[in-house]
């Protein structure tokens, strides 16, 4: 064979290998974008999903949950709706004093209910808790230690101060679910 052709040959191995660099490179770069894109909106749910599963699984995860909530068709409250909650919730905060247990489970399901207006699917608790992460990145965990804490109280294990403090997370998921960036950006 002529020494040209093993020239054009070597060109072309080296292009070759040019080419498929450059699309790794790119395709690294773009996977640290995303992840670096994830790990600031999401917060701390990128943290604990990294931790039990590393960097790619809370990646793929975080990514497939952002795919999932743009099916879903979120809707904020009406002014009627929030004022409503708001009620149901100081009703909730009053019977705490006298029926602590009753009244975390109600605000529980006071969640839920604002959650199901809002449009959020009501599946198992885990389904629910990611739908919301979307949305509601920094009060995820509040949802989880409620949650946590309300199953404890199921099985008589939770003190007062444990259902003081599931209230309190609850409230936090319940604000951001009546004030949320919809809302507030109809209102401006």
């Amino acid at each position: 064979m002529a020494t040209w052709v093993w020239v054009v040959i070597a060109i072309a191995i080296i292009a070759a290998v040019a080419v498929i660099a450059a699309a790794i490179a790119t395709r690294r770069r773009v996977e640290r974008n995303q992840r670096a894109r994830l790990r600031q909106q999401f917060g701390p749910e990128y943290d604990r999903l990294a931790e039990q599963g590393g960097d790619g699984q809370a990646t793929a995860e975080l990514a497939e949950r952002e795919k999932l909530r743009e099916r879903l068709d979120i809707v904020p409250l009406s002014a009627g709706d929030r004022d409503g909650y708001r009620k149901s919730w100081r009703d909730v905060q009053e019977q705490f004093v006298d029926e602590p247990s009753t009244a975390l489970h109600r605000a529980d399901r006071l969640v839920g209910g604002v959650m199901r207006k809002r449009g959020y699917p009501l599946d198992d608790f885990e389904r629910r808790a990611a739908d919301i992460s979307v949305d509601h990145p920094q009060v995820v965990e509040n949802y989880r230690a409620a949650h946590g804490i309300s199953l404890a109280d199921a099985d008589n294990s939770a003190t007062t101060e444990d259902l003081r403090q599931a209230m309190v997370h609850y409230r936090a998921l319940f604000d951001e679910l009546l004030e949320t960036r919809e809302t507030a950006g109809r209102s401006a």
